[in-house]
């Protein structure tokens, strides 16, 4: 897949949903995390992280909203539920991106709002949390960037390639042809 992103949040100040994000992320193969105003404490996160993602990626703080820097042309990606917000099915992910997310009761800052190249919401009556909100489009990011086959019209898995196939047998078709042609 081209292209990267990264996931990061704003405000927050629980260390396990901070962790859990994380180790999401990293699962998912982000190229980065971030926090911006956030009262995490990694020692306490890790607890959650259990794939030490924090040892794998690189993880940026930013003190304010002010202070986020990211990589030239790196899309800044808001989760939240607004009214203007796009829907997540119909998004298309930016090809680099960084989303964040806000703080468990709150939402994203006007200034971190204004900051976003775009603000998409996860079509849902409520707020979910910060984890699992970051794994859902994470996996839509998965199914919107990569190239899947198809899914089928029936349940089940995808349809077997061509070569996998079996070939009509063409020449019991032009018998039975030749058979009806004869009534």
């Amino acid at each position: 897949m081209r292209g990267y992103f990264g996931i990061g949040v704003e405000g927050i100040n629980k260390p396990f949903n901070v962790g859990n994000l994380f180790r999401s992320a990293h699962a998912f193969d982000a190229s980065f995390v971030f926090t911006v105003a956030a009262t995490y404490k990694r020692s306490e996160g890790t607890l959650a992280d259990t794939s030490d993602t924090l040892a794998n990626l690189p993880f940026y703080t930013f003190p304010s909203v002010d202070q986020l820097l990211l990589p030239k042309g790196c899309a800044l990606v808001g989760v939240e539920l607004m009214d203007d917000a796009v829907e997540l099915p119909s998004f298309t992910h930016p090809r680099c991106a960084a989303y964040i997310m806000g703080a468990e009761k709150s939402s994203l800052s006007p200034a971190l709002v204004a900051r976003c190249d775009h603000i998409i919401k996860i079509p849902t009556k409520f707020c979910l949390n910060v984890g699992i909100a970051g794994v859902v489009v994470m996996y839509d990011r998965v199914l919107n960037m990569r190239r899947f086959p198809d899914r089928p019209v029936m349940p089940g898995g995808p349809p077997l390639p061509e070569r996998f196939r079996t070939a009509p047998p063409l020449a019991e078709v032009a018998l039975a042809d030749r058979d009806g042609d004869e009534d």
